[in-house]
């Protein structure tokens, strides 16, 4: 086995935090290599009933957080830090109050986690009890098995992220799988090597607070709509830079899902539109619908203050509701450094449609906007 090597950022202070990597170059986890199969082709799950564990969970959270030792938001609206906590001890009952909590904060940040060295079978066992686990239609799964963990991989040997992103910006918000006919819900990254410096963060974004922040009377425009959702371009991306060696597991995906949707637990509505996937809205003109979306898209990636920022080191694991976010890769590291993870994708209900309300009161509780006399 290649000796492992702690490396320090050139001219950085003798305190700073060092990273992992092997000193002849080699993954620290090989295992978790990804594969390329042009001829490999799943079958889709199909519907399936979806009941929540979050509906079970002790709000109080007990079993989630008895051992924690530290808990830090990121943010005021998005993103909380837990230490103590490891992932792979928890109960059932602990996995409920994680996806309760996931759903509360959007995204859950746990260091020095065991998650990455339990292998394939036990951690596909964890993340299942959100769900059944989504397989994607392009992107590699390991070289030693499992179909279902989503390899994310990024070197100088292998530049298949970085070709897709060829000539545009790499910042590019979304929701996993939005084209779905029941999208992903609790969702699981496991980071096994970062880049030897810093890099490689994961930008995520508050959908409910999106949804919030937008006036009162424009929210209710909103409700009611549906959109179109595709992963054509992704699919034409793998062919146009991959070629014959494309890999195209599934057919096409499109679905039609409402622009605001509500959280089966928290009964939160959250706005359900992203960039990547999300192409029109149904009924209304092509005109029409690229202004709306254009400006619902601009609003995503401009406010800031509903989002976070997931720095990661080896073992760090990002949990974070789908349902409830939109997030973004960075890219941010030298090209041909390491970057390597896997995701592991649990899908869940098909989106519920936030109804209509006449007057639900929200502006008058809206601090900010009735102290301006907006109401």
């Amino acid at each position: 086995m290649p000796s492992i090597v702690a490396l320090r950022v050139t001219g950085s202070s003798p305190k700073a935090a060092i990273r992992e990597k092997n000193e002849d170059g080699a993954p620290l986890f090989p295992d978790y290599m990804p594969f390329y199969d042009p001829l490999e082709k799943v079958e889709d799950i199909g519907t399936f009933e979806h009941k929540d564990p979050g509906l079970r969970a002790d709000p109080a959270f007990p079993n989630l957080l008895k051992e924690a030792t530290k808990m830090s938001d990121l943010s005021p609206h998005v993103g909380t830090e837990i230490e103590g906590v490891q992932l792979s001890q928890l109960s059932p009952a602990g996995l409920d109050e994680l996806a309760l909590l996931a759903a509360q904060r959007g995204a859950l940040v746990f260091h020095g986690q065991d998650f990455r060295d339990i292998g394939f079978e036990a951690q596909k066992k964890i993340v299942s009890h959100f769900g059944p686990l989504h397989v994607h239609g392009w992107a590699p799964h390991p070289a030693a098995g499992s179909a279902e963990h989503m390899i994310i991989y990024d070197h100088k040997d292998d530049l298949r992220v970085r070709r897709s992103w060829k000539g545009r910006s790499p910042i590019q918000w979304h929701t996993d799988q939005s084209p779905e006919l029941q999208p992903p819900g609790t969702t699981f990254i496991g980071m096994l090597e970062t880049p030897s410096a810093a890099g490689g963060d994961t930008l995520v974004s508050s959908s409910v607070q999106a949804f919030k922040a937008l006036s009162p009377r424009f929210r209710k425009r909103l409700e009611g709509l549906t959109a179109l959702h595709s992963n054509n371009d992704g699919f034409s991306q793998e062919l146009k830079n991959n070629g014959s060696d494309a890999v195209m597991r599934r057919q096409e995906l499109t679905a039609e899902h409402p622009v605001v949707r509500v959280h089966p637990v928290t009964g939160e509505k959250a706005l359900y539109v992203n960039p990547v996937y999300t192409k029109r809205i149904i009924g209304y003109d092509q005109e029409e619908s690229d202004h709306l979306l254009g400006f619902l898209f601009d609003h995503i990636a401009k406010r800031a203050d509903f989002q976070c920022r997931i720095r990661y080191e080896a073992g760090t694991v990002l949990v974070w509701d789908q349902r409830v976010t939109n997030h973004s890769q960075t890219l941010n590291y030298d090209a041909g450094e390491r970057r390597h993870a896997f995701r592991l994708t649990p899908l869940a209900e098909k989106p519920i449609a936030s109804m209509i309300e006449e007057d639900d009161g929200e502006c008058q509780k809206d601090v900010g906007r009735a102290s301006l006399g907006l109401c």
